[in-house]
């Protein structure tokens, strides 16, 4: 036979228990980053890498993404028509311009992409500047790793 003291020493470890997978849950749901589809901008983004190598070994690079669409008043994007659902779904609220979370997301992703391709940081890098925009997105950074000779003649600058 189990005694009060017992019981109310059990329930209070499953409500510990209970309150700490949800919160769990929520950090998860809060700090997680949007799934990146690489298809959902298929044949829409043009990029291009830019690298700056400079006489002391520091290597730098700019990133450019840029949706090449001719945007006509029926066409909308994807970023757009999660936006726009938002705005209708939460008409009350004041107006916090485009998500443009999954824009973000994909230029993250084609930069990534890029520097994995070609090899420029091969030690990662520094995010030292970005803007994103509603079309466009800019992402500078500086590699963690020092030019040498291969890097030199790969990306004269």
């Amino acid at each position: 036979m189990m005694t009060l003291k017992t019981t109310i020493s059990r329930a209070r470890h499953t409500m510990l228990c209970i309150s700490t997978v949800g919160f769990i849950f929520l950090l998860s749901g809060c700090s997680s980053k949007p799934e990146v589809n690489p298809e959902e901008f298929a044949g829409l983004v043009t990029d291009s890498f830019r690298t700056d190598i400079k006489s002391n070994g520091l290597k730098l690079f700019t990133y450019r993404a840029f949706l090449k669409t001719k945007k006509s008043q029926s066409t909308v994007l994807p970023h757009e028509e999660r936006s726009n659902s938002k705005k209708r779904a939460s008409s009350k609220k004041r107006y916090q311009g485009p998500d443009l979370s999954g824009w973000t997301a994909q230029i993250e992703h084609g930069l990534q992409q890029t520097i994995k391709m070609n090899g420029y940081c091969r030690d990662g890098y520094i995010e030292l500047y970005r803007s994103i925009q509603y079309d466009s997105g800019t992402i500078r950074g500086e590699c963690n790793d020092g030019a040498d000779e291969s890097d030199l003649s790969k990306f004269d600058s």
